[in-house]
């Protein structure tokens, strides 16, 4: 059985788990909860979990080497197990996608976005699919930093929620149904 790499892009969680940069975390871990993947072995630079989405084989994937560094997780995970770009998936916060909205893309460049940086220049490709999710953006852009690491204000939870609960549907698309399909149904 084939396996795909589903990785969510973030900070290690007791510090930045409340941080709009974690949306692909949080993505991973409502997976997870929904289809009983344990994500807690320690390896690839990582905390991963393998189980079953739709009758497909995945590894869920955290990088814990920061965000802008996550590349290196990926790429290790990949390279040991041998992973087709085509089966890779990965979902991060995106401040050019309204709060709330996701963008499900086949491949693409990575945008202004380190952790996405990262992990093209890792992978020397760009031909894997993504889910980027919607944080939106500051009204002060000097703020930029402390917009995606800073505490969420309590007001922004649902909206946020709402995005990471869209790209754990859109992970289950892609699985079930294809990339075109997911595009047609959450762009």
């Amino acid at each position: 059985m084939e396996l795909y790499l589903i990785a969510g892009l973030g900070n290690p969680e007791s510090d930045y788990s409340k941080t709009r940069h974690n949306m692909g975390f949080n993505t991973i871990n409502k997976l997870a909860e929904s289809y009983n993947i344990q994500v807690n072995k320690n390896k690839f630079e990582g905390l991963y979990g393998i189980g079953e989405i739709e009758n497909k084989k995945v590894m869920l994937l955290k990088p814990q080497t920061y965000m802008n560094l996550s590349g290196q997780s990926i790429k290790e995970a990949v390279d040991f197990y041998k992973i087709n770009l085509e089966n890779l998936i990965v979902i991060y916060d995106d401040m050019d996608v309204e709060m709330g909205k996701i963008k499900v893309r086949k491949a693409g460049g990575p945008g202004s976005h380190n952790g996405m940086k990262s992990v093209v220049a890792e992978l020397k490709s760009k031909q894997f699919k993504r889910i980027r999710v919607g944080i939106g953006k500051p009204i002060d852009k000097s703020m930029l930093i402390e917009y995606v690491i800073g505490a969420i204000p309590e007001d922004e939870v649902p909206k946020l929620d709402q995005g990471t609960t869209l790209a754990k549907e859109a992970v289950v698309e892609i699985l079930k149904n294809g990339i075109d399909i997911a595009m047609n149904k959450f762009n």
